[in-house]
This record gives C-alpha cells, structure tokens and sequence, in this order.
C-alpha cells in the first residue's frame, strides 16, 4: 500500500510558496516541511498517474482495483501476469462479448490453453428443398479445455474459469465448460 516513504523529496515545497513574511519564518517553513513530507508520495502518484492506469505497469493493489472496474473480480485468484494481460484485454474482450472470439480469449487468457468451441448452430445452402438443417434443434455451446502435458502447467480452476467465462459467454446462448 502506498503512503509515508522515508526521505521522498517533494518538487514543490510547499514553504517556498509562501508570501515573503512567512520565508523567515523557522515555524512556518518547519510547519510546511511537515505537510511536504505528507503530500510528497500523494504528488508522486500524481505525477505517475498514467503508470497506475496501465496494467503492465501498475502495482498489484491498483491491479486488482483495474480488474474490479471492468468486472474481473474473479480474476484476482489468477497469476499476476495472467492478470495483467487480462485486464489489459478486458475492454477488447467486452467489445467482442457473445462471439466465439471472446471466449476463445478468455480461456486463453485466463489459464494459458486454447479452447475448443462446438456450437450447436450452422447455416448452409441447398438447391434440393427437404436438405436437413445443419446443428441440432437444441441450442448450445459446448467449451473445451485441454490441459494435457506434463509440464505441471495443466492445473485449470472450473469455478473460475465459469465466472470469468459468463463474462464473454453469449447471453442468449446456453453453455457449458468441459476441461479434458
């Protein structure tokens, strides 16, 4: 958490600004000195406030707090990296939302696999009338993960993954997580 650093100098004593009859002054200038020690991390976020916006830069607090503004409250269970990379595609990611983009993204993202996608959904064309309609009459998506290898990279939360994945999921759309 941010707050007193020891021996942060402030760029704009607030002494110096005083009227001409206070510069004299020892209380005074010993009075302000105590407010520059106070006010000096607060202008130094201030001045690196671009920084705490971006998420590869930003501290993992204020990361979280990136997250809670683009509702990937779940995704602080995640890696910091993972994270990061995350919250710097979540406006992306919510501009996509509902389209198999997204979810492939957000699997991606979030634990490091590819997904499957299997819809139940199709178009075609025929010049025969009676052609069967592709897809089944039952709407869905089915989303699959494989986290295969040995490398201990495998591990995938079902639970997270599910709250992350309403996130992009299509709304209208029933859906289900399978992770091989």
């Amino acid at each position: 958490m941010r707050g007193a650093v020891t021996d942060l100098l402030t760029p704009h004593p607030i002494g110096q600004t005083l009227p001409a009859l206070f510069l004299e002054d020892g209380f005074a200038q010993r009075f302000c000195s105590a407010l520059d020690d106070v006010l000096a991390p607060l202008i130094s976020v201030l001045d690196c406030f671009p920084a705490y916006l971006d998420p590869r830069t930003t501290p993992p607090d204020v990361l979280d707090w990136l997250a809670s503004w683009m509702g990937l409250d779940a995704a602080r269970e995640l890696p910091e990296e993972r994270r990061r990379r995350l919250v710097a595609r979540a406006a992306e990611l919510h501009a996509w939302r509902g389209t198999p983009y997204a979810v492939r993204e957000m699997v991606e993202l979030a634990t490091g696999h590819t997904a499957e996608l299997e819809e139940s959904g199709g178009t075609m064309w025929s010049v025969r009338p009676g052609t069967p309609l592709p897809g089944s009459a039952r709407p869905g998506m089915l989303v699959r993960v494989r986290t295969g290898g040995s490398d201990g990279n495998g591990a995938v939360d079902h639970d997270l993954l599910t709250r992350l994945l309403t996130l992009v999921a299509p709304a209208h759309l029933p859906w289900r997580l399978e992770i091989l």
